[in-house]
């Protein structure tokens, strides 16, 4: 799976790192990163789950 966050458009939410707190986690200025290592989902199944969470859609999940 592919994984990818809009840095510019993220709001720093955090439903994302909610939904799906072993894939995703806030910088240190509230806004979206993937964990180390976890860059292709780890097989997490909420990280579709995660991307439908983003209110604004910065986060996009494809296969």
């Amino acid at each position: 799976m592919r994984i990818d966050i809009d840095k510019d458009i993220c709001i720093g939410a955090g439903q994302c790192a909610l939904a799906a707190p072993g894939v995703f986690t806030q910088d240190d200025d509230g806004f979206s990163e993937l964990l180390p290592g976890r860059e292709d989902g780890g097989g997490d199944p909420m990280v579709r789950e995660a991307a439908r969470a983003c209110p604004v859609g910065a986060i996009t999940a494809s296969d």
